[in-house]
């Protein structure tokens, strides 16, 4: 049976107390960090990190000398764990954002790696091993409507322009509150139901024919 040499490693606070004069707790936090004097420094026992794997090495008491191998993740130190994976998470949420924001859906790609980074973020909170890449992406969805508050801004003004009751109204009177609230509300109202379901209808019917048409040429 073959030995390895395992190091674990746990993380102690150290904590001091200062008093220091500032014109903010932001000013004073500043200064605190900077502060280089720790001969006051206690240890927090009660808030110690917990145990994880900094290091293997093949064979008996090898530490540092012999063949290292990498750690398996699920033994790595969790709060770095999450750190690390922050970053990839903070890259993907910006991708998604940028193809919001031309109004285009997201590339099969992006969903590919979204997926995997949801099942590693879903391993690291369970104290699990990385997930092997790839993961199965979700099935893409496609919009059938979009509800934008600058339309509904425009209608304001079509509106008003020939509805005498509201004529002590201007659209500049209708604020960007008072629309997006008014959205919400008729997201959470409005029964698309039916108009959705003749959409996927139709979106079958479309497909079922152009595989007939694949299957069957001329």
């Amino acid at each position: 049976m073959p030995a390895y040499t395992i190091e674990t490693t746990y993380n102690l606070p150290v904590f001091r107390h200062g008093t220091y004069l500032a014109d903010t707790p932001e000013a004073a936090c500043k200064v605190a960090i900077g502060d280089g004097n720790w001969e006051s420094a206690k240890k927090d026992h009660a808030s110690s990190g917990e145990i994880h794997v900094t290091g293997i090495w093949e064979g008996e008491n090898t530490a540092y000398a012999g063949l290292s191998i990498a750690v398996p993740s699920q033994f790595n130190d969790a709060a770095q764990r999450r750190a690390r994976h922050f970053e990839i998470l903070l890259g993907l949420l910006k991708m998604m954002l940028h193809d919001a924001h031309a109004a285009r859906p997201a590339s099969l790609d992006w969903l590919a790696k979204s997926a995997w980074a949801i099942a590693r973020g879903e391993a690291i909170l369970a104290g699990s091993p990385d997930p092997d890449e790839p993961v199965d992406p979700p099935k893409p969805s496609h919009v059938l409507a979009r509800l934008e508050e600058e339309r509904v801004r425009s209608a304001i003004a079509a509106v008003l322009e020939v509805d005498r009751d509201f004529k002590a109204l201007s659209p500049d009177s209708v604020s960007d509150e008072e629309i997006q609230s008014a959205c919400e509300s008729i997201v959470a109202t409005m029964d698309l139901s039916d108009a959705v379901g003749n959409a996927e209808f139709h979106a079958a019917m479309a497909a079922i024919r152009a595989a007939y048409r694949r299957l069957h040429p001329g």
